[in-house]
């Protein structure tokens, strides 16, 4: 291992993150009852810019009057480039003790961070706000993901990274047919069989995207989270790309429909058979441990310890999950 260490960023259970948008207050007691682990209210891409200044005042109260249980609250604010994104810190982080984290669009370079990280510290401290304000940025353009892993190290308010696909299509021009989904023409032809038959199988177009963003978080301490899948009426494409997207180590995903709530929950809670396997492999190093032995194997099968340190994360997350009050 480094020498050098990362302190972790304070723990929570992300496994959904519902979008809410801000000129919609009428969604925001659904969302306090809903299953979803974070629920970020939009001031953002959801909001027409006529109903901005009206959305701000609707997260306000919202924030203040409705009872969200033990849900993480953040905020979409506006982005960097707009005249609004200033009233949406000043006035929602003044007025909100209850809010836990902005979520910060279109994060181009670290200097992004570092702006807002100055202006929240300094209401912070006029306000004597007794609730830290965390971050999460968004990874939607070739800049911001050219730039990830300076974005990554810019700030110790910085919790988790979002990847936003549908801008970042647009950013990188490319070729996309449902937000978050696939398209048939990025795959890879096969040689022909015996049989004369070539098959085609379909590729993942976001892989490589995805997978840097996440190395940036793991090596930073951040969570990742997969964003948005615009087809809500397809429950088994939004299954799909959760499942590619939590064999990397992604730690959940949005929903942009309460009913991606539970399918998100049920892909980024560890299986039980997966939580068993991983107590036994902690189980048998113990007992190796106890024994004097150097080497630990378990079902014809040695383990080495990177399988110890995958156990080991994976039972933590189990345990997250199991102590976070229900709703």
């Amino acid at each position: 291992m480094s020498f050098t260490t990362i302190e972790p960023p304070t723990a929570r259970v992300q496994r959904s993150e519902l979008a809410v948008p801000g000129s919609n207050p009428g969604l925001f007691e659904k969302a306090a009852r809903s299953a979803a682990d974070v629920v970020f209210l939009d001031c953002e891409d959801a909001v027409a810019p006529d109903d901005k200044e009206q959305a701000r005042k609707n997260i306000i109260q919202g924030l203040n009057d409705i009872e969200w249980g033990s849900k993480t609250l953040m905020v979409r604010i506006n982005g960097l480039d707009t005249h609004y994104m200033y009233r949406d810190v000043v006035d929602i982080v003044e007025s909100c003790p209850r809010l836990d984290m902005l979520l910060i669009p279109k994060v181009g370079v670290p200097q992004d961070v570092y702006a807002l990280d100055m202006l929240v510290t300094q209401i912070e401290a006029a306000r004597k706000r007794t609730r830290r304000i965390g971050f999460e940025v968004l990874i939607e353009t070739a800049l911001g993901m050219a730039n990830v892993e300076s974005i990554a190290q810019s700030s110790r308010r910085l919790e988790a990274m979002s990847f936003g696909v549908a801008d970042y299509a647009a950013s990188t021009r490319a070729r996309t047919t449902v937000i978050g989904g696939v398209n048939r023409d990025y795959g890879v032809l096969a040689d022909t069989d015996e049989k004369g038959v070539r098959q085609y199988f379909w590729a993942d177009p976001w892989h490589a995207a995805q997978t840097r963003m996440l190395v940036a978080c793991r090596a930073y301490g951040l969570r990742p989270i997969d964003g948005p899948f615009g087809d809500f009426s397809d429950p088994d494409g939004y299954i799909a790309a959760a499942r590619r997207a939590a064999v990397l180590g992604y730690e959940g995903k949005w929903a942009i429909h309460p009913s991606q709530i539970e399918l998100a929950n049920e892909v980024y809670t560890p299986a039980e058979a997966e939580v068993t396997r991983a107590r036994r492999i902690v189980e048998a190093m113990a007992q190796a441990t106890r024994e004097g032995k150097g080497a630990v194997s378990l079902d014809g099968r040695l383990i080495d310890i990177a399988s110890i340190r995958m156990a080991e994360a994976l039972l933590a997350k189990a345990d997250a999950i199991v102590r976070a009050p229900r709703r």
